[in-house]
């Protein structure tokens, strides 16, 4: 939740323009006349008398008091994000998974019930079984193509979520009838944009009430710091702010300022990685050791008009099923020579991931087919490198597999 020195545009004129907004808005200039926003590098913030203290304190003045609260840098990127994602507030924290549990945390009480896509993070499913289960918060799953959900309702829904596209299965799910079911069944819906940033999809669009986002991933997109935010309706993020206020997983003033500067250039950096990324995803498609490739913009993807009708661009993850199961997949990653080996993704760097030895390995076989993760499932974060050579280090790992 921004608290002070709200940012404002350097623009003469207001502007709806995404690529001029991720510049501009930018905190107001010290006296030292700087360019560029400073580091706030400070635990806490000073007051001119008692008075100024007890005010700031009740809330009845905006200024930051401390940073676990609020600081300039943090606010700086929290009003980038709500700008660019078009809500009313926001808030930013630590990581992604720390969004994501403040959120939830925020917002629920014991006896609640979750209705959430079965496709989801596998720290998020961890979540919704073994940590919430603890507080009497039940969740259901529905599988990504249903379209009848009424039936898992139960009079303690409070919430729908869904991620789109899911991680790491590449499963896009319509976010303009799941808004409307939502409404009128007065469910908060929260959707993880964090595949598709705000460049590429705008959840409150279509209904939206809160977007959280990893902007560990594509909004850093330099693999260098970890960050997370949730924006979306000002009543809802009040309820956020409190409880991240006091449980403190609040961003850090420097990866806010990393993460700032990265906005800067989100727009141009996502359009090369969907280029990349859909030229891999072809590729890929003519691989006799592949039987299955998952891309939304990719004609065969299931979803592609729902895609197509929701996203500017398809994103840089490929999804892709090589024949031969864990072992196979196990073996491709020990073959790949330019190519990053990471857990992160939506770098520079091109990365590889086996989710069912890795990233999703203490799930059971059942749970992992569950959510859409096969045995000889890949995840690609196609990166910035030249797509010829992209293609050939995956081409030759395929083929000496």
């Amino acid at each position: 939740m921004m608290n002070t020195d709200k940012p404002t545009t350097n623009n003469q004129q207001p502007t709806t323009n995404f690529e001029t907004n991720a510049i501009r808005i930018q905190n107001e200039r010290s006296h030292f006349d700087e360019h560029s926003t400073p580091l706030y590098l400070t635990s806490s913030f000073v007051f001119e008398d008692a008075e100024d203290m007890r005010a700031s304190f009740a809330e009845e003045k905006e200024k930051n008091i401390y940073s676990r609260f609020s600081n300039p840098n943090v606010n700086e990127f929290t009003e980038k994000m709500v700008k660019l994602e078009g809500a009313e507030d926001g808030y930013s924290f630590a990581t992604g998974m720390a969004a994501i549990f403040s959120t939830f945390g925020a917002l629920l009480n014991s006896g609640d019930h979750i209705l959430s896509c079965r496709s989801v993070f596998g720290s998020t499913h961890t979540l919704f079984t073994k940590y919430f289960p603890k507080w009497n918060i039940e969740t259901t799953y529905f599988e990504a193509n249903e379209t009848d959900l009424e039936k898992y309702l139960t009079p303690n829904t409070k919430i729908l979520y869904i991620e789109t596209p899911t991680n790491p299965a590449i499963e896009v799910l319509d976010l303009e009838i799941l808004g409307k079911f939502a409404k009128n069944h007065n469910l908060i819906f929260i959707v993880d944009n964090c595949f598709a940033t705000p460049y590429l999809q705008q959840p409150i669009k279509y209904g939206a009430d809160l977007v959280i986002h990893s902007a560990t991933k594509l909004i850093d997109g330099q693999g260098r710091v970890l960050g997370g935010v949730t924006v979306g309706k000002k009543d809802l993020i009040r309820e956020i702010y409190l409880f991240a206020r006091n449980t403190g997983p609040a961003m850090s003033p420097f990866n806010a300022w990393v993460l700032s500067k990265s906005l800067e250039t989100l727009a141009i950096r996502v359009e090369k990685h969907c280029e990349n990324a859909l030229k891999v995803a072809e590729f890929l498609e003519t691989q006799h050791n592949v039987s299955v490739v998952k891309y939304p913009f990719l004609q065969s993807h299931p979803n592609y008009e729902t895609a197509k009708k929701q996203m500017k661009l398809g994103g840089n993850i490929v999804a892709f099923e090589i024949k031969g199961g864990i072992e196979a997949g196990r073996n491709f990653l020990n073959k790949i020579k330019m190519c990053s080996l990471s857990a992160n993704l939506g770098d520079t760097r091109t990365i590889v991931t086996h989710p069912a030895s890795t990233t999703h390995s203490k799930l059971s076989v059942e749970e992992r087919n569950a959510v859409g993760i096969t045995d000889g499932l890949v995840r690609c974060s196609v990166g910035l490198e030249h797509f010829e050579d992209i293609i050939n280090d995956l081409k030759q790992a395929l083929e000496n597999n």
